[in-house]
């Protein structure tokens, strides 16, 4: 077996084995390279990741008045060095909806009593959200129905007619 790593500048893409009977010679049968055709760097987009901590809302006793656990994300998708013009179209037409009218992208996470945690979060979830948003759905071929379907649907229609029909009254 064979292994091979593709890498981008710095991180780990994707790494797979071959035997000696397979050769690397069409990448449709991995799919995976689709969705790592962005070039988003990452390293980057941390830095330009703005974060506050707030007081976290719910049960917690004295606790929670005193500890600012709640942690806010905030990124200006126009300001981003991380990114091409391309990724920042395409996040805008896809997160328009999560975004504030200055195309801004604001995550809160709250679900740990740590702050550290939250921000762990927060980071992991953007990450996810921002890949997600950069996928781009094939394109969908349209196809004719075959003419076998066609002519089951035309039975299936006659058949229902006939059975409506013969509810009828019988008339002299």
């Amino acid at each position: 077996m064979t292994s091979y790593v593709i890498t981008n500048d710095s991180e780990v893409i994707f790494s797979f084995y071959l035997s000696p009977t397979e050769t690397f010679t069409n990448s449709n049968r991995f799919p995976i390279f689709e969705t790592f055709t962005n070039t988003m760097n990452k390293e980057q987009l941390l830095k330009e990741l703005n974060f506050k901590a707030v007081r976290s809302s719910g049960a917690g006793g004295q606790h929670v008045n005193k500890v600012s656990s709640k942690v806010e994300l905030t990124f200006t998708i126009e300001d981003s060095l991380g990114l091409t013009d391309e990724e920042k179209e395409l996040l805008l037409k896809n997160l328009g909806n999560r975004l504030s009218k200055d195309h801004i992208l604001t995550l809160s996470s709250q679900e740990s009593r740590s702050q550290h945690r939250n921000k762990e979060l927060i980071i992991e979830r953007f990450f996810n959200l921002i890949e997600q948003a950069l996928v781009v759905p094939k394109v969908r071929k349209a196809t004719k129905p075959k003419k076998a379907a066609i002519a089951k649907r035309l039975d299936a229609k006659k058949q229902h007619a006939e059975k409506k029909e013969n509810r009828k009254k019988f008339r002299f």
